[in-house]
């Protein structure tokens, strides 16, 4: 489906803005500035303000990036559990740094606040799915389920 369609598949809905991004970004693994463009003209808002929502949230993103977006928390209690060495062995193991994306565009490296799974640090989300207690041995198993 394009992101078009996609968009206007919300056109009608209460905060269907917000849900739209949210499809197209699982579509496309991003907001385009093309898609941006397309929803202010589909829910009727200024370009500005459908940017800024757009750039407001940070599960967004308007740069071209890879399919599974990794996110290491970076909040206190994952970084004293162990946070930069995941860091780190994710790098490794991926051959880029933090910000960036795989040639392939098969993987993607972001930081994020707090994902609410503090009983089980350090914790990384693929896709939004969250991967809890992880140490530096266990990402090679935990990527190769997304390869």
């Amino acid at each position: 489906m394009d992101y078009k369609d996609i968009i206007a598949s919300y056109a009608d809905k209460p905060g269907g803005i917000i849900e739209a991004y949210h499809a197209v970004q699982r579509e496309l693994s991003y907001l385009p500035v093309e898609a941006v463009t397309e929803a202010a003209r589909v829910f009727n808002l200024p370009a500005s303000e459908a940017y800024g929502v757009a750039t407001f949230y940070s599960m967004f993103s308007v740069a071209s990036r890879g399919k599974n977006v990794i996110r290491i928390c970076e909040s206190a209690p994952c970084h004293v559990a162990g946070a930069a060495e995941v860091v780190s062995a994710l790098e490794r193991e991926l051959g880029i740094k933090m910000g960036e994306s795989t040639a392939d565009g098969k993987f993607a490296l972001e930081f994020t606040e707090c994902v609410g799974q503090c009983q089980a640090t350090p914790v990384i989300t693929i896709n939004g799915k969250p991967h809890l207690d992880v140490s530096p041995a266990k990402i090679p198993a935990i990527l190769a389920e997304y390869k």
